[in-house]
């Protein structure tokens, strides 16, 4: 039987925590019938979140703590995903925008030949007119720089299998291991490196709708956020012009 790794990042989650998100992720694994690990990675967290995490890792059986110093989510996260034991591998956010239970959608389609399986949110509920907009026009940019065919690129909610996820993130070159983009903000360019150079490998993607609900945050601001998306647009497809991704 495959084993299921997450990757949780956090950043000054001390607010979800305490609001119980852990809580429903711990709920939902404990009912499954699969081996299963929970990577909680702290990203340096300024207030109490890793306090909070260890001590729900030390309550729960199946979760353990990462610490790295803070240098954003796509650090963070690569980080966790090298140290992942899983046959399959999951990365999502810590507040359950998307439930973890719409892992039941995702995992059906690698017995169907699917190397990496991305979630694609389902009308935004909740999510204010301008980031909408900012979605509609970001497709169409993404498209046209970079010829990704996909719906929805930023959703955080994306499952790889061991192999696949090996030949990704080694890869990486605007986040890597030890080196990313510090802040708390959210950044383009790490989904859409991600599925780059997924497509540069030839790797299989499935495209599947799940649930959302918007989470509204100071990390998100429309306008830094659209001119750093465009600057990672302009990067991925500066690596490639140059070979980087080979």
């Amino acid at each position: 039987m495959e084993k299921l790794s997450i990757i949780i990042p956090a950043y000054n989650e001390e607010k979800n925590i305490k609001d119980g998100c852990l809580e429903q992720v711990k709920e939902y694994l404990q009912k499954q019938i699969y081996p299963w690990e929970v990577l909680l990675v702290d990203d340096g967290s300024e207030d109490l979140t890793l306090k909070l995490l260890r001590k729900f890792a030390e309550s729960n059986s199946g979760f353990r703590v990462i610490t790295e110093p803070h240098r954003g989510k796509g650090g963070t996260v690569i980080a966790g995903m090298l140290k992942t034991k899983g046959d399959i591998v999951l990365f999502t956010d810590l507040d359950q925008a998307t439930p973890i239970y719409e892992i039941e959608k995702l995992l059906p389609r690698f017995k169907e030949g699917y190397d990496i399986v991305i979630g694609v949110r389902k009308g935004r509920k909740g999510a204010p007119l301008i980031r909408k907009l900012m979605a509609y026009g970001f497709t169409l940019l993404r498209f046209i720089i970079l010829r990704l065919p996909y719906k929805d690129t930023q959703c955080g909610f994306k499952a790889f299998k061991k192999e696949a996820s090996s030949k990704i993130f080694k890869k990486m070159k605007i986040f890597t291991e030890k080196k990313a983009r510090a802040g708390s903000h959210v950044t383009a360019g790490f989904d859409l490196e991600i599925l780059y150079i997924a497509r540069k490998q030839k790797l299989k993607v499935a495209q599947v709708a799940v649930n959302w609900i918007h989470k509204e945050t100071e990390r998100i601001n429309p306008l830094r956020d659209s001119i750093e998306g465009l600057k990672d647009l302009l990067t991925v497809r500066m690596n490639a012009f140059l070979g980087r991704y080979k």
